[in-house]
């Protein structure tokens, strides 16, 4: 059996603040770690959310409706073809999860080699539709759903025949460690019958490693520059600094998994010759 190589996805999603030298800095950041890939997060403010809620009060550093905080956060076709150029310049793959259709079709422009489902859109079916039939391999979050959501998910990609692979997550910001429940991830490989990864909205790394070992063949985290800066995601983001570790522990576990088979080293063949005569 070869040993599977983690694919780890560094989330930058909105921790940018709508600064392309944020997104630059937190991108720097995850080709110096050894990330495979970074991700964004791209919404049509006015198609996601109602008129109503956007007129609503909010304190941000664009304004006070909500309006304003959702639209600071949202990069458009400058930045994106800026993060495109960019990210080809430092050889790492960038994707982004759309929250609508008008999202999806825009990030078509980029050519981008993969797309990811967020758990919040795992029951938007058009959504859903027009990812899979453009046959990419897709992060399917699975957060927040049932058995019978992920079901009609996986049924729709499959009958685009659309790869994909689950990712066993728990919505919660920042999620309490004791409700990682990381056995989850063989079940739903045994399940569905495909590779599954983890995406983590906790602090710290040990779960994260601990879903590697457990058999997780993705991992994605949120990262930040500092936690105190302004987003509800900064508080369950992992600091660049822990990016690295994570990175060097999950390579450090893929060989000590090793690949299964029952052999003897040199070295076991020595201690074996001077044991057993």
């Amino acid at each position: 059996m070869e040993r599977e190589h983690v694919f780890v996805i560094a989330e930058i999603g909105i921790n940018h603040n709508g600064s392309l030298e944020i997104a630059e800095n937190l991108i720097d950041w995850a080709v110096l770690s050894g990330c495979d890939a970074v991700k964004f997060q791209k919404r049509t403010v006015d198609k996601v959310y109602t008129k109503e809620y956007l007129d609503g009060y909010r304190e941000s550093p664009w304004g006070t409706t909500q309006r304003a905080q959702k639209e600071g956060l949202e990069f458009g076709e400058r930045e994106y073809d800026e993060i495109d150029r960019y990210c080809r310049e430092k050889g790492i793959e960038w994707f982004a999860s759309a929250w609508d259709t008008d999202s999806q079709v825009f990030l078509k422009k980029y050519d981008l080699k993969y797309n990811k489902i967020a758990s919040a859109m795992l029951v938007n079916e058009e959504l859903l539709e027009e990812v899979a039939q453009e046959g990419k391999y897709t992060f399917i979050a699975t957060g927040m759903s049932t058995y019978g959501e992920i079901d009609r998910a996986v049924e729709i990609f499959k009958s685009f025949q659309c790869p994909f692979e689950l990712m066993h997550c728990n919505s919660t910001y920042p999620m309490p460690k004791n409700e990682a429940n990381l056995r989850l991830i063989p079940v739903l490989k045994k399940r569905y019958g495909c590779k599954v990864g983890y995406s983590g909205h906790e602090t710290g790394r040990i779960v994260s490693t601990s879903a590697v070992a457990l058999g997780a063949t993705s991992i994605e985290r949120h990262i930040t520059l500092d936690h105190t800066m302004y987003g509800s995601d900064q508080a369950a983001s992992l600091s660049v600094k822990d990016l690295a570790r994570l990175i060097e522990d999950i390579r450090m576990i893929e060989t000590i998994l090793g690949d299964g088979e029952k052999k003897l080293s040199e070295k076991e063949l020595e201690t074996k010759k001077k044991l057993r005569g």
